[in-house]
């Protein structure tokens, strides 16, 4: 079981770091309004954000509005997004969200975690990019590199998306939720692999319990 205080006291230590090595830290799908990063979240589940920033080029011209999106076709939409993979499920997603989203609230994506929920393919983890990115209410998004750093930076022991969340925020709170996973991101992505982390070139490697330590990883 790791300790509050500790995890808390490691978190505020690691944090000023993390931003001085990434001060333009940021979400990493383009988008132009809550819409266009609303899809490009559902869009984003197993596949890369260089992938879904890719289609989004195209896509973003045809379909404009959230009623484009409901009365597009399918089998079209299932065409569009094709490359990033389990399309047919992320076309249902998409198109039943962008009608409730016109049926419900006024054709405009809502800013509340309760509302966001309700949106089909829209969990946890894409409402907390919305909250976070487009209505700075400051979300704690659990991907694959704040499930894997925040375990061996000794933060949380969950590897459960949800609890993991529920865990960080009794740590974090604030806007600083946003900005540290933005700042995981880019941390996991240039120093800690998943297969092989940087330890010997890693700046907060001194707070974490892992370095040097491939048993934990």
């Amino acid at each position: 079981m790791i300790d509050k205080q500790e995890s808390k006291g490691r978190f505020k230590k690691i944090y000023p770091i993390l931003k001085r090595l990434y001060p333009n830290a940021k979400c990493s799908l383009d988008h132009s309004n809550p819409l266009e990063l609303m899809i490009s979240t559902i869009l984003a589940a197993q596949c890369t954000d260089v992938r879904v920033n890719i289609v989004a080029k195209t896509i973003y011209k045809k379909y404009k509005t959230a009623k484009d999106w409901a009365d597009a076709p399918l089998s079209e939409i299932e065409k569009d997004i094709r490359s990033t993979g389990f399309y047919r499920n992320k076309s249902k997603s998409v198109k039943n969200a962008c009608k409730m989203i016109i049926k419900k609230f006024s054709g405009e994506v809502p800013g509340t975690m309760e509302e966001l929920l309700e949106l089909p393919g829209v969990g946890r983890k894409t409402a907390n990019v919305i909250l976070g990115v487009i209505f700075g209410k400051g979300g704690i998004i659990c991907d694959t590199h704040m499930i894997r750093l925040s375990r061996r930076l000794g933060l949380s022991e969950f590897k459960n998306p949800v609890k993991l969340e529920f865990d960080l925020a009794e740590i974090i709170s604030g806007r600083a939720r946003t900005g540290f996973s933005h700042c995981i991101v880019f941390h996991g992505r240039a120093v800690c692999a998943a297969r092989k982390p940087k330890c010997e070139i890693c700046k907060i490697a001194k707070y974490c319990p892992s370095a040097n330590e491939p048993s934990l990883w």
